[in-house]
């Protein structure tokens, strides 16, 4: 019997290891046809596959093989994960698993916060998906909480408090895995927070190290703020980094400062608008670009960090790419931080372009004028170049295509006061927006280092949704008046679109199971652009959260 017994545990122990995904599965994410392991499709984020069978002849055939309704009417951002024939996907308030094949759902394990939570939350009720680990999934909290959930059966296994919400802080970040650490970042500059980055372990919770990105007046970087202006001094940290397993660095994007009026805050402002190259074992930071010193205008620099090894000068080097919301597109060595490229990808007004020795913007009379309280027009709007929605990059093609914004913004400072839990701007938000005539916004393909577009497709209706791009040459996006649509990578041309019944704001993805390629999105209307803009064409789009899944007609 005590044989049996121990013949049976190690088939159960060999079951439960066959079925657990592993470090190793994480860190080859990327060429990993059968799975989707990483936010952004791989640790690079650079939300490219390499399968073909959909592709620029065949797109044409693509049609639902069912939809699962999230019975929620919030803005779903959130990016599937998918293992061994399951979907791991979130809303605000629950995390469900979904069977591939059926669309079935397995399980829902539903996610429980104060009612209060919702007022100190900026830019929507979202959540922007889970890690998976050794058979455990790991999720934020609108409540600032992080979460381990078994991925057999939904059953929470530990929940650790990273802030509280009655001070501003709320998390919508889906967590990385790195290094056997689970990575965290959290929201609420626009509430007088200090943004920080959090290391915990996934077996147990246990938080292994904090680092701020304000930091104190003893740390490095502390000089660049007058006072005690560091603790009311933003920073959040809201969009997943990405990582490299080979230098075992984690790339971090650091948000816009608090308050909007930089006159209340003298100085460069280190960390905010910056990306920082952290050691995911400890937290410490290597290196840090600022993309924008002292910046007026919510320039945030949370947006994807997307990795990429390519030739420059005829030398194969490690680079970061950022699409940054001030308008430039960055080029950066990932070793160090050496900037080699930084163009307008969009309309610029406030800086004339980058100072390639100093890595600093070289600012107009706009920014002038803003930092002394004059009202301007500044392009890009404080929604940005680009918003958080993230890009993709194609290392065949060697361009990144992206979502962009084309309108600009009025921008008038106003007094702050500090007050616990409310909004800590100074800017004056009663007539925001500069649109012009011509479409407000295009998913255009990038040369990284000029900036300058292959090809653009405009929307008269900027597009929100992530974007995905493929060896078949297939551009994937979404609209906020719900058409789902391929495009060819080479020429812009719309191969393809599906009406999916609400806005896209979701993260595409796609995969091989059983020699069919799938593609996956959520659908569900509701994020920063429908609460600020304005823009009464959305009025009739309705809300309603579901998951869609694609493949070719057989």
């Amino acid at each position: 019997m005590k044989r049996f017994a121990m013949a049976a545990g190690l088939v159960m122990l060999a079951s439960t290891c066959a079925n657990a995904q592993t470090t190793e599965q994480l860190v080859k994410g990327a060429t990993d046809t059968s799975n989707v392991l990483n936010y952004g499709m791989g640790y690079n984020l650079q939300r490219f596959s390499t399968l073909k069978q959909i592709n620029k002849d065949t797109v044409k055939n693509l049609v639902p093989i069912w939809n699962y309704s999230f019975n929620d009417d919030r803005s779903e951002e959130s990016q599937p994960i998918v293992y061994q024939g399951v979907i791991y996907v979130t809303t605000h308030n629950a995390t469900m698993a979904v069977d591939v094949k059926t669309g079935k759902q397995i399980w829902k394990s539903k996610i429980e916060y104060p009612a209060e939570t919702p007022r100190i939350v900026c830019c929507g009720i979202i959540n922007r998906g889970v890690a998976i680990h050794e058979g455990k999934l790991f999720r934020t909290t609108l409540d600032a909480h992080v979460i381990a959930i078994d991925a057999k059966n939904g059953k929470e296994l530990w929940r650790q408090k990273a802030a509280d919400i009655k001070e501003g802080y709320s998390m919508t970040v889906a967590p990385l895995v790195a290094d056997g650490v689970v990575i965290t970042g959290i929201s609420g500059a626009e509430f007088g927070t200090r943004g920080f980055i959090d290391g915990w372990d996934p077996a147990t919770g246990k938080h292994l190290w904090r680092t701020h990105s304000i930091p104190s007046p003893d740390e490095p970087g502390g000089d660049t703020w007058k006072g005690d202006t560091w603790k009311l001094g933003g920073g959040s940290t809201w969009i997943t980094g990405s990582y490299d397993p080979e230098l075992n660095t984690i790339y971090w994007g650091i948000g816009n400062p608090g308050p909007f009026n930089s006159a209340v805050r003298p100085g460069d402002n280190l960390y905010t608008c910056s990306v920082l190259a952290l050691d995911p074992k400890t937290g410490k930071i290597k290196w840090h670009y600022q993309f924008s010193p002292n910046n007026p205008f919510d320039y945030d620099a949370v947006a994807e960090m997307v990795l990429a090894d390519v030739n420059i000068d005829g030398k194969p080097t490690k680079t970061l790419m950022n699409a940054n919301r001030n308008g430039f597109f960055y080029v950066l060595d990932r070793t160090n931080g050496k900037l080699l490229a930084a163009n307008p990808y969009v309309k610029v007004n406030w800086a004339t372009g980058i100072d390639m020795k100093t890595g600093r913007p070289i600012e107009t009379d706009v920014s002038k004028d803003a930092r002394e309280g004059k009202k301007v027009t500044v392009y890009p709007s404080i929604l940005g170049g680009k918003n958080w929605e993230p890009m993709s990059f194609n290392p065949q093609t060697g361009l990144a295509y992206a979502n962009t914004l084309a309108f600009g913004g009025r921008y008038k400072t106003e007094p702050v006061t500090y007050k616990q839990g409310e909004w800590y701007l100074g800017m004056d938000l009663t007539d925001l927006w500069e649109y012009g005539d011509g479409p407000r916004g295009h998913l255009k393909a990038i040369d990284p280092m000029t900036g300058k577009s292959k090809w653009e497709a405009p929307s008269d209706i900027p597009r929100f949704s992530g974007v995905l791009s493929t060896a078949g040459g297939v551009v994937f996006s979404g609209a906020l008046t719900g058409e789902f649509e391929a495009f060819d990578a080479d020429t812009g041309k719309k191969l393809w679109q599906f009406q999916t019944g609400s806005g896209i704001e979701g993260q595409p993805v796609t995969w091989q199971q059983d020699g069919v390629q799938y593609v996956a999105v959520t659908s569900g209307y509701g994020g920063v652009y429908s609460l600020f803009s304005g823009d009464e064409r959305l009025a009739n789009v309705p809300p309603g959260g579901s998951l869609w899944v694609f493949a070719v007609k057989q």
